[in-house]
């Protein structure tokens, strides 16, 4: 639908544009092939109550790894109740179940790189397939590899990723937040202000960075969805050579 010169184009008109008038964009050029995903945590609050008054019946994806705090579930169907949300929940592809049923407690801790790309990179990539636009609520000073993203990136399939919060900043969450009434992730004043899988997040000190609290101490500071992994589709790919791919440190 667009060259790759229009999305570059686009995408630099739309610094200046609202988030409102970047999702409106999106909604009108692409539905109904058109997806937003979302964790239901904090700061993913604004994209969803915007998304949602723009176009109610947009699919929100939601990835249900398994490992959630009963809170982040519990939030999620609250909101969705609400707001009337079109929440599609995405699983583990079934192949996987043996291994990771064996590997329940362990898998988090010993290989979470693994864990998130059977979890949460091949069910998006899955989810992806049936697309043509996909919305995220990633910012540029979340972490160093979100710093360098734009807010239209045209993927290497013609997925076009969509990123309309990409030059908000933490305090332009939070005015939003107030200005709308917005209600808090549960854990949130418990000091889990990025919440993730249960076994990868912890609370942080006041002083810490939002995402301090994942993977602490592993050097991990993504899942792959919004890297370079995320153009390696192994969806389709045996487990044992996806494993033999971890094995090689590919699934990094």
């Amino acid at each position: 639908m667009f060259s790759a010169r229009e999305i570059a184009d686009l995408s630099q008109e739309f610094e200046t544009r609202t988030p409102q008038e970047i999702i409106a964009w999106a909604v009108a050029s692409f539905w109904p092939d058109v997806a937003l995903s979302s964790s239901f945590q904090t700061q993913s609050l604004p994209l969803l109550h915007m998304a949602s008054r723009i176009r109610a019946d947009l699919p929100i994806l939601f990835l249900d790894t398994g490992y959630h705090f009963w809170e982040t579930l519990m939030f999620r169907e609250e909101l969705a109740q609400k707001w009337n949300l079109n929440v599609v929940d995405l699983y583990r592809d079934s192949r996987w179940d043996v291994f990771v049923r064996q590997r329940v407690r362990s898998l988090p801790m010993e290989d979470p790189n693994l864990c998130c790309f059977i979890h949460k990179v091949m069910p998006m990539q899955k989810a992806m397939q049936g697309v043509k636009a996909w919305i995220s609520g990633i910012r540029r000073d979340q972490t160093f590899e979100r710093a360098g993203a734009q807010i239209l990136e045209l993927q290497k399939d013609g997925l076009v990723k969509i990123n309309p919060l990409l030059n908000w900043s933490r305090q332009d969450v939070q005015t939003y937040m107030k200005e709308h009434d917005l209600p808090k992730h549960p854990l949130f004043e418990k000091g889990y202000r990025s919440v993730g899988c249960a076994p990868c997040t912890v609370a942080v000190g006041m002083d810490d960075d939002d995402r301090a609290g994942r993977w602490a101490g592993r050097g991990k500071t993504e899942c792959g969805l919004h890297t370079k992994l995320f153009e390696k589709n192994l969806t389709e790919a045996r487990p044992d050579f996806v494993l033999q791919s971890a094995l090689n440190g590919e699934t990094k």
